[in-house]
Order: C-alpha cells, then structure tokens, then sequence
C-alpha cells in the first residue's frame, strides 16, 4: 500500500490491514507521530511493526530495518573533508534533510562526527548549516542562495543530505557562475551519478534497496511463523528503550570508484526487485503481512 505522503490515508490503510487481520505491519513512516499511533494501534490488536528505512520515535516496533545511516553520513563527512585537505581553513556548509525524518539527525551525526573536530582544529570553517523542511529540493536550492548571499559566495564545500538536496546546490553555483566545490550526495540518483560523472558533485552513497527489502520480508516471515527476527544489534530511539535493528552497510561512490549510469541502472534494478519481492511476499503471506509506504 502506497499513502502517497498522507498520514491520515496511512493510518487509514493500517487500520484495514488490521481489520483484515494482518499479523505484521512494516511500516515506511511518513511522520513519526502517525506512525506511533499505526504501531500502538497494532499492537492492541496483536499485531507486530517493523519500522522500515526510518526509526518511529515514540514507536513500538518489534524490528527497525534500514541502512546504517550514521556510516552515510560518515561517508558524507569524509569525503568532504578529504577533497579540502589542502585549503586550510576552508567554509564547511551544511544542509541538512527534513527535521521531521528521523534519519536526517543519524546523516547529520555522522558528518559532524568528522567535520566537528575539524571546525574545532580549524583546519575547516564551520559555515552555514540549516535543515531543509520535508526534503524539498527548491526550498533546498532557496536556503542555499541565501547561504551564499550570507557569506559572500565563501562556501568552499557542502556537507548535502542527498543527492537532491546537492543537485540544488549544483544549480545555483551555475547560477551563480562559480566553479564546482566538494559536495556530498546520497542515494545514488541519475541525477547524483551524472554530476559526478560532470564534476560537479564529489560523491554519492549507494544504498541497495533490494537487501533493505529482502531484510524486512525476512523478518516478517520470521515473526509469523514465531521465530527471533535476524538482527545486527540494537539502536537509540528517541521515546522508546534501546530498539532491537538490522542495518545495511551503505556504500561510498565517487568518480574513482566507478561512478556511471551503471549505478542508477542497478537502483533501477533494485526498485523492479523491491516490486517483485512485495508481491511475492503480499502473496504468500496474505493476510498475515501488510506493507506501507509513504510515497512511490
């Protein structure tokens, strides 16, 4: 099931499922305030949740299956701070993802993990740094013009939640007729790779989604059939005790590590597989499984 960004029409579709008598909800929240209630909900009724890509603050799920997303954000970092070894001092700005994904904090975390000490030594400048409301790419393209009108065009890198978020950035430096500086990216977009390919963009994280999905059914047929579901060890979630995860190792792309259309083709791949492993699943588990997302 597909809520198309609509908290009330997921909530709406978790009710069914539960009506239908749905065993397991993996839930893709759309805010973590909805997504509670789906999973207390559930749970009233003796169902488990799987929190699915992004954690359910408040949240009662049995499992949270994503990425590691406190290493992309590691990635993030690294990959700014390694192409400004050599310009002392250098303005750092951040824009970060949608303060109300949780994951957007874990990204964060993870590239002020290795720019902060950096701020602190000075071998960077800490510019700059602002959340972008609901991801939204042309409000990320709008805070970035204003970064620049802030420091004078100064901005020597950009720490970008993701690859859209870092394609603003590309837009307005042309705009603004300046030259490519280091930019994060995530996601491993068309649009990532081909700034990369281009110059204009230092790096993407590939996160492959067809192990992200093959976790999270893995778990649910665990679940149904009352097994201990797989796991890789527990994460901090914010209202809730420590929360039992499954996290993917995300993987850093950059020009020298073969950044093409082959990447975007395997994401390609990846979303066919996702499809093709939902209706598998929906189908032999019915109606002991529910899936919802948030948006295509």
């Amino acid at each position: 099931m597909n809520a198309q960004g609509d908290p009330q029409k997921q909530k709406t579709q978790a009710d069914q499922c539960i009506s239908d008598g749905a065993k397991v909800l993996i839930i893709a929240p759309i805010d973590s305030g909805s997504a509670a209630a789906i999973e207390k909900a559930a749970a009233a009724k003796g169902a488990k949740s799987i929190d699915y890509d992004r954690q359910v603050e408040g949240g009662s799920a049995a499992l949270y299956v994503s990425f590691n997303n406190h290493t992309v954000g590691v990635l993030q970092g690294t990959a700014v701070a390694n192409a400004l070894k050599a310009k002392k001092g250098a303005v750092v700005a951040e824009l970060n993802g949608g303060q109300e994904d949780a994951n957007a904090f874990l990204f964060k975390g993870g590239y002020d993990s290795v720019l902060g000490p950096l701020y602190k030594s000075g071998a960077l400048k800490k510019g700059p740094d602002q959340f972008v409301p609901g991801w939204d790419n042309q409000k990320a393209g709008t805070i970035f013009e204003q970064m620049l009108i802030k420091t004078g065009n100064k901005i020597d890198g950009v720490a970008a939640a993701n690859d859209g978020i870092a394609n603003a950035v590309v837009v307005a430096l042309k705009a603004h007729k300046l030259n490519p500086i280091p930019l994060s990216g995530q996601d491993s977009t068309s649009q990532g790779v081909q700034n990369i390919i281009s110059g204009w963009q230092t790096m993407t994280v590939f996160k492959d989604v067809r192990k992200e999905a093959a976790a999270a059914a893995a778990a649910a047929v665990a679940i149904v059939q009352g097994k201990a579901v797989p796991k890789t060890g527990t994460i901090k979630t914010k209202g809730r005790s420590l929360e039992t995860a499954f996290l993917i190792t995300p993987q850093s792309i950059t020009s020298s590590r073969r950044a093409t259309s082959a990447t975007a083709r395997t994401r390609s791949t990846a979303s066919r597989s996702r499809r093709m492993r939902r209706r598998r699943l929906s189908g032999r588990l019915r109606p002991f499984f529910c899936g919802m997302r948030h948006t295509l």
